[in-house]
């Protein structure tokens, strides 16, 4: 089942001394109407620094958090290593200039000149009740806001 598949970024991110912005293509700024409002938006992006053969046919990985299980396959990781390296980062919008087509975060998991693939607000009627985590997993962080100050480096053994 072969499909051509047609991927057009719709902007890129922008890192600049610890601020960070997503800069739209001209073309998509229309699509930035009545966006305002929403307090946080779920970006779709293209892991383009680690998009190689060689990590997109990595399947499996060998232990890659410290309380995890010895094995894990990578669509049970939010690895940007992956057969498509398509990313998803929640932002918090600072503001947006409905003019130029940027929008403004104070951060984003994302690298200077990442393709933005698609921008959707995030609503509260995604959140999922009873949501439950395999127990390696099950002391980080409950919101997206408490992240930034939990320490990750002790998650990873790498």
């Amino acid at each position: 089942m072969d499909i051509q598949i047609d991927i057009r970024p719709v902007g890129v991110v922008r890192a600049d001394k610890g601020r960070f912005r997503i800069e739209l293509k001209d073309k998509y700024i229309p699509a930035l109407t009545n966006i305002d409002g929403f307090s946080h938006l779920q970006i779709l992006w293209w892991g383009h620094l680690l998009a190689s053969a060689e990590q997109n046919d990595m399947l499996v990985g060998n232990k890659p958090y410290k309380t995890g299980p010895q094995e894990i396959g990578v669509f049970a990781t939010r690895s940007p290593m992956r057969p498509n390296p398509i990313l998803i980062t929640n932002i918090f919008v600072q503001s947006i200039d409905f003019e130029k087509g940027i929008i403004h975060t104070p951060y984003m998991d994302a690298e200077d000149g990442t393709p933005v693939l698609d921008i959707k607000p995030y609503n509260k009627s995604e959140r999922v009740r009873g949501c439950s985590v395999p127990d390696w997993c099950s002391h980080w962080p409950e919101w997206n806001e408490d992240a930034a100050t939990f320490n990750w480096e002790n998650e990873f053994n790498f």
